[in-house]
């Protein structure tokens, strides 16, 4: 999985924000509005890679069984406390990990899970 994330993004250093990253995975909810009209169910983009939005979720699939990531879990946890279905709070994670991986591949230091 780490192979197909790093291959898929490519050069970091074509982002300058990890919001801009998380576009391009295409993992960014999207708000529907027109006018005084805002829809009350927002959708992801999907405007990057398939394979990288896959291997996003695959990632965090498992550091969430047997709470292999504690930080994620948590994170996971407080989404589905707020009331967010499984696949909303999968794709919060996913956002959470990109920021992440921007992180890490920029600064170019390992990830240490305290």
């Amino acid at each position: 999985m780490a192979a197909t994330i790093l291959s898929e993004i490519g050069e970091v250093d074509q982002f300058d924000h990890p919001k801009k990253l998380v576009a391009f995975t295409g993992i960014d909810p999207s708000v529907f509005a027109s006018g005084k009209f805002t829809a009350t169910r927002n959708r992801i983009t999907k405007r990057g890679s398939r394979q990288l939005r896959y291997a996003l979720v695959m990632a965090v699939q498992c550091g969430l069984i047997r709470s292999r990531n504690l930080r994620l879990k948590d994170f996971y946890d407080r989404k589905r406390d707020e009331g967010k279905p499984h696949k909303v709070a999968l794709i919060a994670c996913a956002n959470k990990l990109v920021h992440w991986l921007y992180i890490i591949l920029k600064s170019k230091k390992t990830f240490r899970a305290v």
